[in-house]
Order: C-alpha cells, then structure tokens, then sequence
C-alpha cells in the first residue's frame, strides 16, 4: 500500500504565515500550441512562481546553515527508502519522545493530528511543536530524517529561537514539515520518501512524500 503524505500545491494556497502563496499561470496553451504542431498534436506548459516553503516541504542544513548541504548536496539515501516510525503525540502542544524507542537510521514522523487545520486560520496558532530536549536526544541517537503534520517542528512565537531546526539540521538531519495522513500508517513496518528536485544554492523545497507499507 501506498499511503500519501503531502498536501496538495494550488494558485494562492497560504502554507505559513507571511510567505507568499504560489502562482500558477501557462506558458503555452493547448491552443496556442495547435500553432505550432501538426493536427491533432497538442501541449499545455505551465509556469509557478512559489516560494520554496510552500505545501510540504524539505528543510536541509542550508536552511539553517550557510555552510551546509543544500538540495543538490544531501544524498538520496537520507531522504528516500528509509525504514519509517511514527510518533503519536499525546501530550499537548510539546511533543517529547520517549527516549526507549529505536530510532537511529529511521524517519522519525510526528504525528499530532494538526494537519486537520490545514489551510485554516486555526492551522497557524499554538501549534504543537517537538520539545527542543527531544530534538537534542534524536539528533544524539542518529535519526535519518524527522517529520511532522503541523506548522513547524519548533514552536514559533515571533522570530524567536528554533532549537529543533538549529540542533538536527546542525546533525544534517533533514526535516520535512506541514505532513499529512500520518494517522494512516502504522506505527513501523514502512518505507519513508521525501525526496525534492536538486536545484543548487536552496536549503528548501517541496516534496511529494510518501510511505510504503
């Protein structure tokens, strides 16, 4: 089975607060491309303008890191086919982790269930976030990857201090936010993807995560 995990992009979306949503136009219409082709042969190209934390998206160390590996330099094999564990969140707004799980190698999914706000107002107020000591002792125990359903993995009052993302990502850990559908898989027992395309010099993108199980 094949379970997806991402939101879907659309013209105008919001994803976070003050980033600008996405702009999709064309730039050669089915019609316009009758032009050029010989009969009965058609095309459509489209054009996007996004900011690169759009939808679900990819952070890598350069996010964070002005010397760290952006999208072009963080291999594959931390980002597709990893042995997948999913976290349920049951204690509020600061998530912890219990620290007897097995994690190292894995892609540590967060599951909290905000993904249920998506595209609402409510989406963007206390959203529940990964506790920094948590952050700390998944980037000490060697997680491939972390992930979760909400706005962010740290919590956001203002610009204010981003824990999760200043330790994992100091760790090359790779994280992807804005998740959904977690609540679909099982607890372990999958295989986690969220690869983006290699575009040099950007530290985010969106993805197309998934899970097979």
């Amino acid at each position: 089975m094949i379970a997806e995990l991402s939101h879907r992009i659309f013209d105008g979306m919001v994803t976070y607060p003050g980033i600008p949503a996405p702009s999709i136009g064309t730039h050669l219409s089915r019609e316009d491309s009758r032009k050029i082709y010989e009969e009965g042969t058609e095309f459509h190209i489209a054009t996007i303008t996004l900011a690169a934390n759009t939808g679900t998206y990819l952070d890598t160390p350069y996010h964070r890191y002005a010397d760290g590996q952006d999208l072009t330099g963080i291999p594959l094999s931390s980002l597709a086919d990893l042995p997948g564990l999913v976290v349920r969140a049951r204690d509020g707004r600061r998530v912890t982790i219990a620290q007897d799980l097995d994690v190292r190698g894995k892609a540590v999914l967060i599951h909290t269930g905000w993904d249920r706000h998506f595209g609402t107002p409510e989406y963007q107020r206390e959203h529940p976030y990964l506790a920094p000591e948590s952050a700390e002792w998944l980037a000490e125990q060697g997680a491939a990857l972390v992930g979760i359903d909400s706005l962010n993995i740290d919590d956001t009052p203002g610009g204010g201090p981003r824990p999760a993302h200043t330790v994992l990502l100091a760790r090359g850990i790779p994280l992807v936010e804005h998740l959904t559908g977690l609540a679909a898989l099982p607890d372990e027992g999958f295989r986690f993807h969220a690869a983006p395309p290699m575009v040099a010099g950007m530290g985010t993108f969106p993805v197309r995560a998934y899970a097979i199980f």
